[in-house]
């Protein structure tokens, strides 16, 4: 069972581990720095699809399938699959996973949907309530850009601040085998809200969440950032990164040096034109579930804080002029 370590963080004491991991992307994201760790990539924006939404549950089908094959397991051997997407009622999860006859728990979280499903999935495992689960999320650059912004076919100019919605998906199947890399806590995050209002800015709406859940870890666990290899957000982009980091700096936390968001790794920022980086459910997901983990597993990171950070925002807010109140979970992840 799970033992709670301070106000807000639970030590997995059973060390739930990831028994198999796949990413899959679009033609974008395989052009950039991080392409030869992908599991699977699609040239056609349709994936072959008569429309964006159905492309999307095509990814989180193809990254399931890619995870369970590579932890040599079984739609039949997972108790429980947490999904979730940015699309109005988790559609893509639904339509994308409706065939696999497994357990299904929809999660929304926005961008912060990797590090949820897999914080949950992890403390079934611990707790014994499951043998396996399955964490997954996914997002597609058309089918966010139609509902949350503009049509594709208006051609409107993007801002500097505006990050570029990737178009993935990741999935990890956890187990009990004690295998490496392995969750050795799970920090869920309290909403924050600076007031921000823009749509094109959501890199600052998430930045006060991330440095609140981080500094509530460190805080429980009586760790400093240096006890870490990696501190990686997902997805603050640039703005947000510089938000977080000097928000931190005023509480006295210097993560320079530490930090790295996925947001910022996904893309060639400048020559692939995603001004302040990359974003989305996808974005952290297929990163995390790609260089991150093969990483950890091989030994090159020992001890990763991953802070998956979501707006929390619907067109209905949007329209009605709300602010956009940001979160942000963690999920330590250690391969010692």
């Amino acid at each position: 069972m799970a033992t709670r370590i301070g106000r807000y963080t639970l030590q997995m004491d059973n060390r739930p581990c990831v028994e198999g991991y796949a990413s899959v992307v679009g033609k974008k994201e395989s052009e950039g720095p991080l392409a030869k760790y992908f599991d699977k990539s699609f040239e056609d924006t349709t994936l072959g699809e008569s429309s964006w939404e159905k492309a999307e549950s095509r990814l989180q089908t193809e990254a399931v399938t890619a995870a369970l094959t590579k932890a040599g397991t079984t739609p039949k051997d997972i108790d429980y699959i947490f999904a979730g997407d940015l699309l109005n009622q988790c559609i893509s999860s639904t339509f994308g996973l409706r065939s696999l006859d497994i357990p299904f728990l929809g999660q929304f979280g926005a961008c912060s949907t990797m590090a949820q499903t897999l914080a949950l999935s992890s403390i079934l495992v611990d707790s014994g309530a499951a043998r396996r689960a399955v964490a997954v999320t996914s997002s597609h650059f058309c089918s966010a850009e139609r509902q949350f912004r503009l049509p594709l076919e208006y051609g409107g100019q993007r801002t500097p601040t505006a990050q570029w919605t990737a178009t993935a998906a990741g999935a990890i199947v956890v187990g009990n085998q004690q295998k490496r890399p392995y969750v050795s806590a799970v920090t869920i995050g309290r909403i924050a809200d600076l007031g921000v209002k823009d749509a094109a800015n959501m890199g600052a709406a998430m930045a006060p969440a991330a440095a609140q859940t981080l500094s509530d870890f460190l805080q429980d666990t009586g760790t400093l950032p240096r006890d870490y290899d990696l501190i990686l957000t997902g997805d603050l982009g640039l703005v947000g990164s510089e938000l977080m980091e000097q928000i931190l700096r005023e509480n006295n936390l210097d993560i320079t040096g530490l930090h790295n968001d996925c947001g910022l790794m996904i893309y060639d920022r400048r020559a692939q034109d995603v001004h302040a980086g990359g974003s989305g459910c996808g974005c952290s997901g297929a990163v995390l579930c790609s260089i991150i983990l093969q990483q950890l597993q091989q030994g090159q990171l020992n001890s990763v804080l991953f802070l998956g950070t979501g707006a929390l925002m619907s067109p209905t807010s949007q329209q009605q002029g709300e602010s956009t109140p940001g979160i942000a979970h963690l999920v330590h992840l250690k391969s010692e």
